[in-house]
């Protein structure tokens, strides 16, 4: 004899699984897409679920981006900019780091410097007002301190602008991640990769930081 058809909640074994699955491919599908362009049917079809359970576990297209931006990006978030603080650390140090880590963390996530670039830094994006409320504000001022402080010992470069370190930063390595795809089909670019970036970036950054010669 068949058994009855349980309606409601999902087997005790499925809720975290689909979940993640769902998560999954909302991510990957709007770096790739775009959040506008992404329908909930198709984020269900990439997790290989139902639509209904998209709304079972997410009751509202908001509920997911939230859902995205406090369990996906903010961790990264976290890692790339936990480590900086107020102390002994020079300037330098402090932004090798800050380019190790996002090589290591959100370069390593495929689909997260292009919905960087997509939904937060452009003018309309989805999770600009979101991902504003999470940024590490704290660690931004204790970078822009060092700066400041290196400024006056005469061991930074004066005419930097210490609060827009951080914009330059993740220029010089969010971009190029998220326009890979473009730039790798420019003569002469086959075989850059992450780690190409991150040498770049530190070298630009390490040449722009020194005081000028004599100064």
């Amino acid at each position: 004899k068949r058994s009855p058809k349980v309606q409601g909640r999902p087997p005790a074994a499925a809720p975290g699984v689909a979940r993640e699955a769902l998560l999954d491919a909302a991510q990957e599908l709007f770096g790739t897409r775009g959040i506008a362009a992404t329908s909930l049917s198709r984020i269900a079809g990439q997790a290989g679920v139902t639509p209904a359970m998209v709304h079972y576990y997410f009751s509202s297209r908001d509920q997911l981006l939230d859902a995205l931006v406090e369990e996906r990006i903010q961790p990264l978030l976290q890692f790339v900019w936990g480590p900086v603080s107020t102390g002994s650390q020079e300037p330098m140090e402090m932004i090798e780091g800050l380019v190790r880590r996002l090589l290591e963390g959100p370069g390593r996530q495929n689909w997260l410097p292009s919905l960087w670039v997509r939904e937060v830094l452009s003018e309309g994006g989805q999770l600009r007002d979101r991902i504003l409320k999470k940024l590490p504000r704290v660690q931004f001022q204790a970078l822009a301190s060092a700066l400041a402080a290196g400024q006056k010992r005469g061991t930074v470069n004066p005419e930097l602008e210490p609060s827009l370190m951080v914009m330059s930063v993740m220029g010089l390595v969010m971009l190029p991640l998220a326009t890979a795809n473009l730039w790798r089909n420019l003569p002469g670019t086959e075989g850059l990769d992450a780690s190409v970036i991150g040498k770049h970036a530190l070298a630009l950054l390490n040449q722009g930081l020194r005081p000028a010669s004599g100064g």
